[in-house]
């Protein structure tokens, strides 16, 4: 495994500047954000895909330091009841995975998306619950006339292009943890998979080793996050919470850097359990910690990693 980073944390630098500080750092590989929510301060798809010696310029300042692309990420929503809010994420995403196929970068991270709960919704409906009974109504509305129908086209989509969708399992989108991951895979197995990001879990009480057991090889990138849930405030309200991350001490929890939300140990048996998987791809830091400086959160979840990423391949058992 290598350790990464996803660079939206720099977004405000220059591109070749920010990789020669990501080098500085030891780190091998870089998430590159292409627009949607990410934004696309260092890659925009359209200008590298319409000039072939900005793209050749591009390749080449990674591959001089020696650096990988890890994925090309454009989390957005391009199902949702705003039409021309879905169309614009969906040709972010379009062309973010033409960009990977010319690039040769295997994956590709975004969020399924959310639809309204009907033909006629304006915003997107998140559904929790089974009750009142209009609600797994929608629910099964909305997978089987946006969710299915979207997916099974735009896999055909990539999957032309050789490369995969990575999901970010995320609440506020139907796919939002292994259950759903599983049904949504299932659409097109081998082109559709999960970008696993434990900081998600952790907050919804999922067990995140058991998770990563049950998704196994559909995991096609791994994002390094972590999560504090606030044992205080999660007593009187439970995990749902909607208020500013920037209300720190009155969530139930907070987006933490490595280390910071669960100890040590636990990012160990995390590794451990994505080795016993089958996966041995890039972990990228993704700094969302707002008790520290990026730079600051970026080099303690370095100092975690590496003491816990595995990096060479297996030993023979000799004592088996």
């Amino acid at each position: 495994m290598k350790i990464g980073v996803f660079t939206v944390l720099f977004g405000d630098k220059p591109f070749e500047e920010t990789l020669d500080y990501v080098k500085s750092l030891g780190l091998e590989a870089v998430e590159l954000g292409t627009g949607a929510y990410p934004g696309d301060g260092h890659c925009r798809p359209a200008e590298l895909l319409g000039d072939d010696k900005k793209l050749k310029a591009f390749r080449e300042a990674i591959e001089r330091r020696g650096l990988t692309i890890s994925a090309l990420s454009c989390h957005g929503n391009p199902i949702h009841p705003d039409t021309a809010f879905a169309k614009d994420h969906d040709a972010t995403f379009r062309k973010t995975v033409e960009l990977a196929g010319k690039l040769g970068v295997q994956q590709v991270i975004t969020f399924s998306g959310c639809p309204g709960g009907d033909p006629d919704a304006k915003q997107p409906n998140w559904i929790t619950s089974s009750w009142p009974p209009e609600y797994p109504q929608m629910l099964e509305w909305q997978w089987k006339e946006r969710v299915v129908p979207y997916w099974k086209d735009t896999a055909a989509f990539c999957k032309q292009r050789g490369v995969r969708v990575a999901i970010e399992m995320h609440p506020n989108f139907v796919v939002y943890h292994p259950e759903s991951m599983l049904r949504l895979a299932d659409v097109a197995r081998g082109t559709i998979g999960c970008n696993f990001d434990p900081s998600h879990m952790f907050w919804q009480q999922v067990d995140v080793p058991t998770a990563i057991r049950t998704l196994g090889d559909l995991i096609y990138h791994v994002h390094a996050k972590d999560c504090k849930i606030d044992r205080q405030n999660t007593a009187v309200n439970g995990v749902l919470d909607t208020k500013k991350y920037t209300e720190e001490i009155r969530r139930s929890w907070i987006f933490r850097t490595v280390g910071y939300g669960n100890p040590e140990g636990v990012w160990r048996d995390i590794v451990s359990n994505l080795r016993l998987v089958g996966y041995d791809h890039v972990i990228s830091i993704e700094h969302e910690d707002s008790l520290m400086t990026g730079d600051e959160g970026l080099k303690k979840a370095i100092d975690v990693l590496k003491n816990v990423v595995i990096s060479a391949p297996a030993g023979a058992a000799y004592w088996a």
